[in-house]
């Protein structure tokens, strides 16, 4: 059961990176092409950033979710059982603690960039492009905790 919640959850992460992704890559041909013909777009920079930054908070989910970020597996394979189970509790608990406190703040920011505006699209507000914060930490505590029972029984040897 949870098997099959973590890859639709899975599927639901790279829906969202792959849409990001094609959108990056179309707005930037368009902002080429049209930079080319002398007619640049004012907006399309910004507009790029952002969404790689989008494209970088959810796809850190993303390789959440299928254990892909960097680690040291061998280093810890190497430790007595009892305290390779230790170490793992530790390291889930700080990446737990740090998500849910980036979500907090990333949320309490939101409030104080509620009335800035993009430079360059002054009806978009700043908030809305930095909602991406709050919501990819809640993204990515649920990830972990999906994966928690594989980290635990590995842990466990």
């Amino acid at each position: 059961m949870l098997a099959r919640v973590r890859k639709t959850y899975e599927r639901f992460l790279e829906t969202i990176v792959i849409v990001l992704m094609v959108a990056l890559a179309l707005e930037v041909t368009i902002g080429v092409v049209f930079r080319y013909v002398g007619y640049a777009l004012v907006w399309y920079d910004e507009v790029a950033t952002i969404l790689l930054a989008w494209v970088t908070y959810y796809g850190a989910a993303l390789a959440a979710v299928k254990r892909a970020h960097l680690g040291v597996p061998e280093l810890v394979r190497m430790l007595p059982p009892a305290l390779r189970l230790a170490v793992a509790i530790f390291a889930e608990a700080s990446v737990f603690a740090f998500f849910i406190l980036m979500a907090w703040i990333g949320y309490s920011v939101l409030e104080v960039l509620a009335t800035d505006n993009l430079v360059s699209i002054p009806e978009v507000s700043v908030a809305y492009t930095q909602s991406v914060i709050p919501i990819s930490a809640v993204l990515f505590v649920i990830a972990e905790a999906l994966v928690l029972p594989d980290v635990l029984r590995e842990a466990r040897g």
